[in-house]
């Protein structure tokens, strides 16, 4: 046998593999999706790199995993926006006393992914400063997300003694926003 028509031969026989294993195009869309094995995979894969949100979406499927984090969690309105990656603002050398000083705070946490805004406008005054006193309907700043503005709330009583986001910050969902003492 000639090497042109074993290389063919070799060739057809891929094609008719591949041909056997890829989707049957018929008139209805594929219904393709994920079992509960690849979706824990898939769970502990986003867990491991220390995401809280994360989207994935083709033409057949789409999944959407959160995860709560900090001291108080909000349930997340659905937001079709990428995950911002935002910087650490603390350096290793402060870290620990931050920590610290943080102990026993009510922390109110960003119920989506968005923009923070302390103020309602840049002409404005900020919702609240440190030292200010809140109740629990009580609006301390606006998280905008896909050009909507939410007014989010203290939900408890107490002295704001911590900002953990400078205006104009992406941030993420669950991400503390304000450290309340109560």
């Amino acid at each position: 046998m000639s090497e042109n028509l074993a290389s063919a031969m070799a060739e057809e026989k891929s094609e008719a593999r591949r041909r056997k294993s890829a989707p049957k195009v018929t008139g209805e869309p594929s219904r393709a999706s994920l079992n509960m094995g690849e979706l824990r995979e898939l769970a502990e894969l986003v867990n491991e790199h220390g995401f809280t949100d994360f989207e994935f979406e083709n033409a057949n499927i789409r999944v959407r995993l959160s995860k709560a984090t900090g001291v108080h969690a909000v349930p997340a309105a659905p937001v079709a926006a990428p995950v911002a990656a935002t910087a650490e603002s603390v350096t290793a050398e402060s870290a620990p006393v931050a920590a610290e000083s943080d102990e026993g705070l009510f922390k109110i946490t960003s119920p989506i992914v968005g923009t923070f805004y302390r103020a309602p406008s840049p002409d404005k005054d900020p919702y609240v400063k440190e030292g200010d006193k809140v109740s629990e309907a009580t609006v301390v700043c606006i998280v905008e997300a896909m050009k909507l503005m939410n007014e989010i709330q203290a939900e408890t009583t107490g002295e704001v003694v911590r900002i953990y986001v400078e205006n104009g910050q992406p941030v993420e969902f669950g991400q503390p926003l304000f450290g309340i003492k109560r």
